[in-house]
């Protein structure tokens, strides 16, 4: 376990990184506390609201979760960067989407020391709270369950399959193997991602690999050829024309008018 560590990024936002005692003098005003907890491979990972008396239980430990990342930001500040007040569904939490987790495990994982080591886990933290408030805004966090037709276990298992998608979408992916990778039957996989997600397996693959493309067309040079073999298509016509459906241009009119903008 990582020493707890403490960054006032500004007075108005404060970051809690690690486990560990924890006090909780000369926070922001009004702190709202938005936990980001997270375990190994195929563990559960959550994000909630803490409220001022769950501060220090929340960093004292938890051995299925063992990375944490507590931000502070004073509630004028949150309402006036665009977040809301914080509802039941916050307080209850969500699962912790992939790209979220990713930011959060770089932040605690850096390699670096010091100053260099604040200056990043800060810059980190924030990245993490404005994608969080987008991702909330958007309506995308899946809330944890209650007591509805999926159980937490398997709503976890479910997670893990999106897991999975997201960050293995380059690869060949069946529903075999998925329902094999995160302990589901096809019928239960099928039915409780729908449920979970508003759309089916191949529907999310498809998006995850298009929306890998569309980052690659503008951010190397690799080849349309390339993109689409990276992406997991295995040629280059049905590469074209699922990303002209998605996007409404061609990859190579793609790249040329986002790169001209």
């Amino acid at each position: 376990m990582q020493a707890i560590q403490r960054i006032d990024v500004s007075p108005e936002f404060t970051v809690v990184v690690g486990r560990g005692p924890f006090e909780s003098q000369n926070l922001p005003k009004d702190a709202v506390g938005l936990l980001f907890a997270w375990g190994g491979a195929g563990a559960a990972a959550v994000l909630r609201i803490v409220s001022p008396g769950e501060w220090s239980d929340a960093l004292e430990g938890d051995a299925d979760l063992p990375g944490a990342m507590l931000l502070f930001l004073g509630s004028a500040t949150l309402e006036r960067i665009g977040g809301e007040a914080p509802t039941e569904t916050d307080l209850r939490g969500y699962h912790l989407p992939s790209e979220l987790r990713t930011i959060a495990i770089a932040a605690l994982h850096s390699g670096l020391e010091g100053e260099m080591l604040m200056v990043y886990r800060g810059g980190k933290a924030l990245e993490l709270l404005c994608e969080t408030l987008r991702l909330r805004r958007e309506g995308v966090l899946v809330p944890m369950p209650t007591g509805g037709a999926l159980s937490l276990a398997d709503s976890r298992r479910l997670m893990d399959a999106r897991r999975l998608i997201d960050e293995r979408s380059h690869e060949k992916l069946t529903l075999e193997c998925i329902a094999r990778e995160c302990g589901l039957n096809r019928a239960k996989l099928t039915r409780g991602f729908r449920e979970m997600f508003d759309c089916t397996i191949a529907e999310a693959l498809a998006e995850r690999r298009l929306a890998g493309a569309s980052h690659m067309l503008l951010t190397t040079d690799l080849p349309v050829s390339s993109v689409g073999y990276q992406a997991g298509y295995l040629n280059n016509a049905s590469f074209a024309r699922a990303f002209s459906r998605r996007f409404g241009a061609c990859p190579t009119d793609y790249r040329a008018q986002r790169l001209a903008a």
